[in-house]
């Protein structure tokens, strides 16, 4: 009896993650060198970085990254299924490679 007691009270936890820590997520975007712009493919932008959003778990989303003198950066963030979602990678943490500089003959 115990056992059946102890399994309904490990699905109701379970199932209860996304009561208590609700349907939306924070992400953060951290570059190398700071001040770049972000951007993603469901409508959330900053210009300078670091920056955070709040938007729903569940989010699948692309995101570029862009500074001057530096090569654009693209990725896509995920979310984690489970007990609990999760927006995966968070934190993004992006080092932005410098573009080459040709020098004119």
């Amino acid at each position: 009896m115990k056992i059946y007691a102890l399994a309904a009270a490990a699905v109701c936890l379970s199932g209860c993650a996304t009561v208590t820590r609700g349907t939306n997520d924070t992400w953060t975007v951290n570059t190398t060198p700071a001040g770049a712009a972000v951007k993603t493919s469901n409508s959330y932008a900053c210009d300078s970085t670091p920056c955070t959003f709040k938007m729903p778990r569940k989010s699948e989303f692309d995101v570029t990254i862009t500074k001057p003198g530096y090569k654009v950066w693209t990725g896509k963030v995920t979310h984690h299924a489970g007990a609990m979602l999760d927006l995966v990678p968070n934190p993004l943490a992006v080092t932005l490679e410098k573009e080459e500089v040709h020098a004119a003959n």
